[in-house]
């Protein structure tokens, strides 16, 4: 019982930084898009972890951990609402590492931040209605679906994929996610010239983004340090160790990377170089070294800073450089687990490789159909007029900033 108490404790204590993570996204987005705009993202990332609970409540939960599979080992459900069972025992379930109750809602954060990565990529343009549903059928259906693969006992963890934390299964199945939904949304006004060459539009509070960045990193000792499933002093303390570790290098990298290109110290690339890192070591930070992970981290820099000229090159308008975060550096990580650390070898990479393409598949399948409906029933974009005068104002009736403005 004394067991059980301090690993649940841990796990609890790990769920409460994983939620404080949305301050974090919150932050980040809001500093690095216009002002008039803040009411519109601060609205967004409360529905995401509001709804994102209430959703995985309902059937989140038991479509990721569904117990019997009736389509393969692809998809299951348990029925709606969590229920431990009448014969739930705290002492037996997770083998005494937790309770049924906090395992729910350790899990929740994890949905609600599937969500919130898409909120970053469709900021400015998006009508608060259309990203309502498409966020709720996005965190109902596809993300529960390909977490039961793996975490669930599904087909990927009979194949003998590894993602510790959810390189793929958050972070990936966010990132395709988003990348559906802004292809479908197109850019920003002003975005693009008649060229089709890029054009920055400034964030409007560079320390508020720095805050939400070092908020993440913090929160990222919950994602991370609470996958280990227990307080096992060893194992946790060196998840934590490869966590910090990849984030800083991720963020040394890709500033000096934009540097050597650019020819400027990108603040922007610094603070998204470092989410890239922790987004990179999040598949295997229990798997690597100190060393491994800081080459994981040195890699996912400059990942970051080409994915986000790939998404200039292709016209694709992501305001916060969710894509590149968590998509590509997402995938780089899942890959990695066969490439460095305590299962490293070539068939683990192709291994990580196949699920991460039909994970890939699936998600922007399921975004496509999911944006489709909400297209045709709702409409995706606000009209011009409003994304020009902000939609604070056009959406919300509100400013976040009354008595200040700038012109």
């Amino acid at each position: 019982m004394e067991l059980l108490t301090t690993n649940n404790v841990w796990m609890m204590v790990c769920t409460f930084l994983v939620f404080f993570m949305h301050l974090g996204f919150s932050f980040l987005e809001i500093g690095l898009t216009q002002q008039k705009n803040t009411v519109n993202i601060l609205f967004k990332n409360f529905f995401v972890i509001t709804a994102g609970i209430i959703i995985y409540y309902l059937v989140g939960f038991n479509l990721m951990y569904p117990g019997d599979f009736f389509i393969g080992q692809a998809v299951g459900f348990a029925g709606p609402f969590i229920d431990p069972g009448e014969g739930y025992d705290q002492l037996t379930y997770a083998d005494g590492g937790y309770t049924y109750w906090t395992d729910f809602l350790f899990q929740a954060m994890f949905a609600a931040t599937a969500a919130t990565i898409i909120s970053g990529a469709v900021a400015e343009r998006i009508k608060i209605f259309s990203f309502i549903l498409i966020a709720s059928l996005y965190v109902a259906i596809v993300y529960p679906i390909v977490g039961s693969w793996q975490w669930g006992g599904g087909w990927a963890s009979e194949f003998g994929f590894y993602d510790f934390a959810g390189s793929t299964l958050v972070h990936s199945v966010g990132g395709w996610g988003a990348l559906i939904i802004i292809f479908f949304l197109g850019a920003r006004k002003g975005k693009f010239d008649k060229d089709g060459n890029p054009s920055a539009i400034p964030g409007s509070n560079l320390p508020l983004s720095a805050a939400g960045v070092l908020i993440l990193w913090l929160g990222w000792f919950g994602f991370n340090g609470g996958s280990v499933l227990s307080a096992d002093p060893a194992l946790t303390s060196l998840v934590l160790v490869t966590t910090c570790l990849a984030a800083a290098a991720g963020g040394i990298a890709c500033a000096l990377t934009a540097k050597l290109v650019y020819g400027t110290l990108d603040i922007t690339m610094f603070m998204n170089g470092v989410l890239g890192g922790l987004v990179g070591i999040t598949a295997g930070a229990d798997l690597m070294s100190p060393a491994e992970a800081i080459y994981i981290g040195i890699i996912a820099g400059p990942i970051v800073l080409g994915g986000v000229y790939l998404l200039d090159k292709a016209k694709l308008d992501d305001p916060v450089g969710a894509i590149p975060v968590h998509l590509f550096c997402g995938i780089w990580g899942t890959l990695a687990c066969g490439i460095f650390g305590a299962s490293a070898a070539l068939e683990q990479v192709g291994i990580q490789a196949a699920v991460i393409g039909i994970a890939g598949i699936f998600c922007c399948i399921g975004a496509g159909l999911i944006v489709l409906l909400v297209k045709a029933v709702a409409g995706l974009r606000v009209s011009e007029a409003e994304e020009a005068e902000g939609l604070d104002i056009a959406e919300h009736g509100t400013s976040a900033y009354a008595d200040f403005s700038v012109k």
